[in-house]
């Protein structure tokens, strides 16, 4: 035997060593073949998944879609038909006569406004709702805000004030879109402020961003409530919200409706004092073209 070869012994070692390492090796690629073909697997129950949910959202949206357009009809009737007996068209009502009409009408516009509100949430979901930026100024934005709430604070202790900024008043945005969102923090606060004052606020920032703030002295959310206010269905527990209906969905949208602006909401409040529901949104909506910029 040459000097130079490994003892037998080592050479079996050696056999032994390589044998139980390519079983090792045979399992482990066994076992990566079956991992590999466990996470296909789970890749298409994922995106089976996905696609149920796709289609389950697409149903719901289309289901919103028909009954909002079914509701409508009938509620606008309801509206309609209050409208005119209010207005005395037939006849003077009693007062209890009036008091029941004035009912049924504010019944059906929150109605309205629910179906509305459903809707909405519906198509952002299935990704069918559109941004429509445009250029627009800071005043007539809260004129049209002022006028539409005015009848409103005609009819409540609540002093209604906007401040607009002195300078950087043009915007670059869905002007719709923003508009319901300051509609629905307005009429939050309106509604949860017995007396006292709503502030309507807008300031800039590097003008770049700009914060719209709705201030109010009314009965402010407890810190437990404050996190899951913009979640879908929630309202507040407290005893003027149990005497307010709502669809819990106002927040909620207005959620949405900032993300798709690019920018985002948020809360302080302290019971007892008052709330401020804050928007914060890009002054030039992003993706608009140089043409659009020079039509400013």
């Amino acid at each position: 035997m040459n000097q130079l070869d490994p003892p037998r012994s080592e050479l079996a070692a050696l056999r032994s060593t390589l044998a139980e390492q390519t079983r090792v090796i045979d399992a482990l690629n066994l076992e990566l073949a079956e991992t590999n073909s466990g996470v296909v697997a789970l890749y298409a129950e994922l995106e089976d998944r996905a696609e149920q949910l796709r289609q389950a959202i697409e149903l719901k949206s289309r289901f919103l879609s028909y009954m909002s357009h079914e509701f409508r009809t009938p509620l606008g009737a309801i509206s309609s038909i209050s409208r005119i007996l209010l207005d005395h068209f037939d006849g003077p009502l009693t007062v209890e006569q009036e008091k029941q009409v004035r009912f049924i009408r504010g019944s059906a516009e929150e109605l309205t406004d629910m179906v509305n509100d459903l809707l909405d949430l519906a198509k952002i979901e299935a990704g069918r709702i559109t941004i429509s930026p445009g250029w627009f100024e800071m005043f007539d934005l809260f004129s049209a805000l002022r006028g539409m709430f005015k009848p409103i604070v005609d009819a409540k202790s609540v002093n209604l004030i906007f401040e607009e900024p002195a300078n950087h008043s043009h915007l670059y945005t869905d002007h719709k879109k923003l508009s319901q969102i300051l509609r629905n923090f307005i009429s939050n606060a309106l509604k949860f402020t017995p007396e006292g004052v709503v502030r309507v606020k807008a300031v800039y920032h590097d003008v770049e961003w700009v914060t719209f703030s709705v201030s109010d002295t009314g009965i402010g959310i407890a810190k437990e409530y404050q996190a899951q206010l913009f979640n879908d269905f929630v309202q507040v527990d407290s005893p003027i919200q149990r005497h307010l209906r709502g669809s819990g969905l106002g927040l909620s949208l207005s959620k949405h409706l900032a993300e798709l602006l690019g920018g985002s909401v948020s809360i302080e409040s302290s019971l007892g004092v008052g709330s401020t529901f804050s928007l914060t949104v890009p002054a030039r909506l992003p993706g608009f073209t140089e043409e659009d910029q020079r039509g400013g």
